[in-house]
């Protein structure tokens, strides 16, 4: 709950950040004419914040998008056996692009380059990428756990399969 609390917060956070970063240097450029040296390089940080909070968040609400013409057709054991597979290849994937985020991460840790505005190592602002990867891979290895182990097929650990009209978050 701690984690699921800690991404929304920086998923709403991010964004209003954003929106007033953006609102600021908006008012700074054309009623003081000058523009907030740092706002471009705060609003990158905040997209990649924002979008690596925001993909372990949707697996964790079952709201990631999914392609369900041949799983439709299946009938029950099959759909969930498909979820199952689903789950697992997936999460292997986003533990797949963890590692690799990880390697890039300490590769632009060793080149000791600096943001130009705001004078931060580069590495820093990349540190939620393979956390946000880990978490999604997480959720979804979760997501496969309680499929094997329980009668119901879920999209995520606490959202039963179905669409908007009979899904069912429990």
């Amino acid at each position: 709950m701690a984690i699921a609390r800690l991404e929304s917060v920086l998923l709403a956070g991010g964004v209003l950040l954003m929106a007033l970063n953006t609102i600021a240097n908006v008012v700074g450029r054309y009623v003081f004419q000058s523009s907030l040296f740092f706002s471009e390089e705060l609003n990158r940080i905040l997209i990649i914040v924002i979008t690596f909070a925001g993909i372990s968040y949707a697996a964790r609400q079952g709201r990631h998008i999914r392609m369900t013409a041949i799983y439709d057709m299946l009938p029950g054991r099959a759909r969930k056996a498909l979820m199952i597979v689903i789950a697992l290849v997936t999460a292997a994937f986003m533990f797949l692009l963890c590692w690799y985020s990880l390697q890039y991460l300490l590769t632009q840790a060793g080149r000791g380059r600096v943001l130009p505005a705001l004078q931060i190592p580069v590495w820093t602002t990349l540190i939620i990428v393979p956390i946000g990867f880990f978490m999604t891979g997480l959720q979804y290895l979760l997501t496969a756990i309680k499929n094997v182990i329980s009668r119901d097929i879920y999209l995520s650990t606490a959202v039963l399969e179905g669409y908007e009209d009979d899904e069912m978050e429990v």
